[in-house]
């Protein structure tokens, strides 16, 4: 394994039922791995003794708002960072409630892979099909379906296969590239991070195996090259005159100085004369880095714009279709007018037609509807008061997703990847 694999930063999303076991799964994670201070764990204790339970109850580590504390669940969003000597990790602990969908979306927007828990009591839920959705949905390239609480059925091999089997019939119906399975119990630790001897049957990896070793330098797009401007710089200072970069976050490919660029939407070619990253000039960048870059030419360039090689071009124009997320109370209706916010530009737009709403459940098509209601998801056509430079969501998350507000409140209303 490269340094650059192993000092990698792996952002995951954890999903399931109410009650499958994800808080205690990240808990035990945590403590297994010795991610936590001794006074976290003292208070974990006193709070389980407190509640009358005869073990130490982890998922009090991470359920941080005190209405999930108080009910025993999670309602939002809680991000955790732990790190091995392999690798850094970002946890996304999304909420199991149907009505938290939304939450779901926000926390996997970002994950590289999602763990899908079961509980092996239950077998497959509508919750499951409606994560694995969401994550089929958004691209997630990497799933991991630990099926939990394997001590409530005695370590039973037969059970955890058939859930295995339910899932993969269920899975291949979808656009999920790569998935394991793993047998856990996330209260006794078996398989989390150390090997259960109560499963010998068993001969896969642990789940902090699988975690540190699932290979995601692949999973971004070095292919096509985009780079949105975010803001021009010019310091007027007496040593930079007439410096001008352009700062902003690579979406996509790889930059060198003296590539051959294209400025979108002018069409003006240049070639890029310096990269500079935290003010030392690089000789290469390379998505996810924020870099700033000189041109050879000076161009009317400003924010919003992108820089994209000459013979690879993104998608431009003013209308696309999008599957969206509905994220407020009030629905969307048809010919309704907002703010999107795409890489870095934003603009008015109209969402013009519902095409169809996906039954989550299901998976089929609801034609003929006229409005999406919250935690819904639906293909939309979406109609831009400027061009846009895109790419479909599958073949690039970043210049593949958007986000629509409300122009009044300044609310975020939905997330949509571009199809």
């Amino acid at each position: 394994m490269s340094i650059q694999e192993t000092n990698q930063l792996l952002r995951f999303t954890t999903a399931g039922s109410v009650d499958d076991g994800k808080s205690t799964l990240i808990g035990r994670l945590l403590f297994d791995s010795k991610s936590i201070f001794e006074d976290q764990i003292e208070a974990v204790r006193t709070s389980s003794q407190k509640k009358g339970f005869d073990y130490v109850d982890l998922s009090l580590l991470t359920d941080g708002l005190k209405s999930e504390r108080e009910q025993g669940i999670t309602i939002d969003v809680a991000y955790r960072y732990f790190a091995t000597p392999r690798r850094k990790f970002i946890i996304a602990d999304t909420p199991g409630h149907i009505q938290y969908t939304r939450n779901m979306v926000t926390g996997a927007s970002t994950a590289n892979l999602a763990i899908i828990l079961i509980d092996a009591r239950k077998g497959l839920l509508e919750q499951t099909f409606r994560h694995s959705f969401i994550a089929s949905l958004l691209k997630i390239p990497h799933v991991i379906v630990c099926v939990n609480k394997m001590d409530l059925v005695d370590y039973d091999q037969e059970t955890y296969e058939q859930i295995v089997k339910d899932y993969k019939a269920f899975c291949s119906k979808m656009d999920i590239k790569d998935v394991h399975f793993v047998p856990i119990s996330a209260l006794k630790g078996d398989n989390v991070v150390e090997r259960s001897t109560n499963m010998k049957w068993y001969e896969g990896p642990t789940l902090l195996y699988l975690l540190e070793n699932v290979h995601i330098a692949s999973d971004l797009n070095h292919i096509d090259c985009r780079f949105p401007v975010q803001m021009v710089i010019r310091p007027h200072t007496h040593e930079h005159q007439d410096f001008r970069g352009y700062a902003g976050r690579i979406e996509g490919g790889v930059f060198k100085p003296g590539d051959d660029v294209k400025v979108l939407p002018s069409g003006f070619t240049s070639k890029i004369k310096t990269i500079e990253l935290n003010g030392k000039q690089i000789e290469e960048a390379f998505s996810p880095m924020s870099v700033t870059m000189t041109l050879e030419d000076e161009l009317d360039i400003s924010r919003g714009d992108m820089l994209v090689r000459p013979n690879n071009v993104p998608q431009v124009g003013q209308d696309l279709d999008v599957m969206l997320c509905w994220m407020n109370q009030k629905p969307l209706l048809g010919r309704t007018k907002l703010i999107m916010r795409h890489t870095t530009k934003e603009c008015q737009v109209m969402v013009k037609d519902i095409l169809y709403r996906v039954n989550v459940n299901t998976l089929h098509r609801e034609e003929g509807v006229e409005q999406i209601g919250m935690n819904e998801i639906a293909r939309v056509s979406i109609r831009a008061a400027q061009p846009l430079f895109f790419d479909a969501y599958r073949r690039n998350r970043q210049t593949g997703s958007i986000i629509l507000i409300d122009p009044g409140t300044n609310e975020t209303l939905a997330a949509g990847m571009v199809i």
